[in-house]
This record gives structure tokens, sequence and C-alpha cells, in this order.
């Protein structure tokens, strides 16, 4: 028999499983509700590991919630204790430190895994990943054994995670080569301009960027700290530290074997159900609806996550609440480079209308279909990229003004007054339909 027991139960405390607790809690005030997480640390924002490893920033700071949040919501919490095993039939999840809890509801917010390439010698000292405060506090520990030394990193990954931590290292005084196995740096959610803007901004801080090509071996003096990687076409690059930073894939181990549907992700429905009754999942584990490309998804980004652990919390505690879709967005800003993009960037085919405009660092782009807004990209000045994404969100026809929209005096005036004007009674950013949500600051990372 189970030792704990509880009427909810969420996998995960990061943006999913918050959102989740947050909206069980405004309809069930006394329903017992646990939170399970194999990290220690109480919900802490995933994008501000990059400035702990630069600035040393304080957990204080980058929790998501105050740390009361726990005890003031009434959450009994497992942390640092890794979920192990699932019974579905039986309604019961066992940790591997032997616990057991049986649930009447359960929500998987497990979010994701890095990606760890074969490389011959990744099991090295000073090879690192960069997803958690763990990862990043490994990396600071390592940087603090050579305090005088002019070190060099590696960064294998051109994405997100990769110019995030780039960042950070170049800040701590690192000399960073990235390594990208694709043609361009971000090539997942920017266009061939953006990209490029991207590429000149990071090389203006001494970025060393090297494309098309990967890494094969990490090498070493006898098997010690890392001296150097070779590249696919036997180039040496010698280094002190080498970070995988390639992306996550989606942590469904815990449903293996289940009944559960998996694709790449969790599959669930717009109540974020999946195929098992009781069991609810979101955030980067989970495939959600999309409502640029109208089918379910992986959109691993913080929003996304908290939007989804929301509907789900809703719907565990009987409120039938529908999700109103995500998509991908992320809005970044490396060295000081504002970018922000959304939906579909680089066009499969020539169904779409692409309409850009560029102007030295000023760039802005948005994709169309059928007359609606079905993708953006604003570098350098991305103050009214918000109204972009609401017309994406609300689907309206943008025919008749649509080169307006990527002009450099673009605003709400821009837009006929039967758009504009409701514009300025709806939430902000376009995620926001039929559900209240608080939002977090963050707009990415999702990996």
């Amino acid at each position: 028999m189970a030792k704990n027991k509880v009427k909810y139960l969420i996998i995960g405390n990061s943006a999913g499983g918050i959102g989740a607790a947050e909206a069980i809690r405004e309809l069930d005030k006394r329903g017992t509700l646990a939170i399970v997480s194999d990290e220690p640390y109480p919900a802490y924002s995933r994008p501000l590991i990059s400035e702990y490893l630069a600035e040393r920033c304080p957990l204080e700071k980058m929790l998501f919630r105050p740390a009361d949040f726990y005890g003031n919501n009434n959450i009994e919490t497992f942390l640092g204790r890794k979920a192990k095993w699932l019974d579905i039939d039986e309604h019961i999840i066992e940790l591997e430190s032997g616990e057991t809890i049986s649930w009447k509801k359960l929500l998987l917010a497990t979010g994701g895994l890095p990606i760890v390439p074969q490389i011959k010698g990744a099991e090295m000292e000073g090879v690192f990943t960069f997803t958690t405060l763990d990862d990043a506090k490994a990396i600071d520990r390592f940087l603090d054994e050579f305090p005088q030394k002019p070190l060099k990193a590696v960064v294998i990954g051109g994405g997100l995670i990769g110019v995030s931590v780039t960042e950070a290292l170049v800040k701590r005084g690192i000399r960073v080569t990235i390594v990208e196995m694709k043609e361009r740096l971000l090539n997942t959610i920017l266009d061939e301009e953006a990209s490029a803007l991207e590429e000149e901004n990071l090389k203006q801080f001494g970025v060393e960027i090297i494309t098309g090509h990967t890494v094969a071996e990490v090498s070493s003096y006898s098997g010690g700290a890392v001296t150097s990687v070779t590249l696919d076409d036997s180039r040496p690059i010698p280094c002190d530290l080498v970070i995988v930073a390639i992306g996550v894939v989606p942590r469904t181990e815990l449903v293996s074997g289940n009944r559960i549907k998996v694709n790449r992700g969790i599959v669930v429905d717009r109540y974020m159900a999946t195929s098992s009754p009781d069991v609810y999942a979101c955030g980067d584990a989970a495939e959600a609806y999309d409502f640029i490309y109208g089918e379910n998804r992986l959109t691993p980004i913080w929003p996304n996550a908290y939007l989804g652990g929301r509907v789900a919390g809703f719907n565990m505690a009987g409120i039938s609440t529908q999700y109103p879709g995500g998509t991908a967005m992320n809005s970044l800003k490396y060295f000081g480079l504002d970018v922000v993009s959304a939906g579909i960037v680089n066009p499969p085919d020539d169904g779409y209308e692409v309409l850009s405009k560029k102007d030295k660092n000023i760039y802005r782009k948005v994709v169309l279909k059928d007359g609606k807004v079905v993708g953006m990209v604003f570098g350098g000045n991305i103050e009214k990229s918000g109204i972009i994404l609401s017309l994406m969100k609300d689907k309206v026809n943008v025919d008749g003004f649509n080169q307006a929209l990527v002009a450099f005096d673009f605003g709400l005036v821009s837009l006929p007054e039967e758009i504009w004007r409701p514009q300025l009674e709806m939430p902000p950013s376009g995620l926001v339909s039929s559900v209240s949500i608080e939002q977090p600051e963050e707009v990415s990372l999702g990996e």
C-alpha cells in the first residue's frame, strides 16, 4: 500500500507544474496536492541559469515564485527525489527513495533531457551540459579552479542553449568557439537575415563561429582534463572545457511501457489530457496543439508550458477548460541585440507571402498565408512585435494593410480602427484567450 496519498500529484517543479498547482488551488483549496522533482530547489526560472553562471546570480533572485509558495498553498513537496516507476492502473508512482505516492489526478510536467551525441571522450572531466542550475553550478566550480588562467571553451550547438551559455562564458572572460552542425546559428527559430545579425553581433564580442561541422572527439592528457576537440574534418581546436548544448528531448521515460500515447513527446488533447484517464501532461514533455500549424507539435518554451499547466490544473480540478494553443515563440537578447520570432519564420513552399524590411541593425519580417499572419521575425527594434503576435493569435485577415506590418513606424494606429480598438482591450501577448493567466516574465528559453 502506498505510504502517501494525494488527490493531485504533479511530477515536475518548473513552469508547467507551478501553473497547474496555481490553477488547482484557485478552484480547490483543500484537496491534497504534492509536487515531485528530482531537483532539490524551489521552482526557479531556467532562463536565468545563464545569469547565475555569468554573475553568480543568487537563487533567491532566480525563484519563479517566493520560497514560501508551497507552504502558503498547502503543497507537499518531494524535492530532490526522482520518480522512477509509474503504475497508471493502480494510480501509484514510486520514487527512487523507495517511497510511493498514490494519486487521483496526475500531471506529467517532466520537461526535457539534454541531447548528448555519441562523441568520443564526452565523459571526460571538463565536459558539461547546460539545462539546469546544477549544470551552471558545475561549470562555475570548474572555472574557479583556474582563476588566473585565460580559458578557452568549445560550445557544441548554436541554438538557444548554446548562444545563452556562450554569452555567460564571455562575461566570465572565457574565449568561446561555437561549433554548429547546420549552416547558421539559431537556425530553427530565425531566418537567414536574423541569424546573420546574431552571428555578426557575437563575432564583435570575440566569439568564433564554425558552422557546417560537428565535434568528433574530445581529447585530454592521459584521461584527465580536456585539452582539445577534433572536428569531423580532423581540425583540432584547443580548449579547456566543452559545453554540449545541442538541445533537449522530451522526458518520456516514466511512461515507457504504459498505455500512454507517445509520439515525439507525450500526446495530449486540447484539455492537456493524455490517452490514459486521469493523467495529464504539459510543457517540454508534451505534444500539444499549435494554433499556427493546426496540429499537435513540440513547442518547448516557457509560456506554453505555464499556459498548458494552468489548463491541465483547471481540468484536474473539475473545470473543463480548453487549451487555446501555443506556437514557437522566442524573445532573445544576447550581447545587447533584441530579436523576437514566432510561428513559421522559414516558409516551406511558395504558398506563403513574405514581407520584409531591413535597415542596418533593424530587421522586420512577416510571413502570411491566405491573408493571415503565420510567422514573424523582428530584430534590433522589437517594440511593436506584440501587436503582430496578437494578429497571429486572432487570425486577423491583414489584406489591405499588410505592408504596414513591416514599416519602421508601425504601431496600432497603422491598423484599421475596427482592429486596433479591440486590441487595446485585449491581453498583449496573444497567448491568452479564454484562460486567465498571470504569465511569467520570460518569453523563452525553451529548447
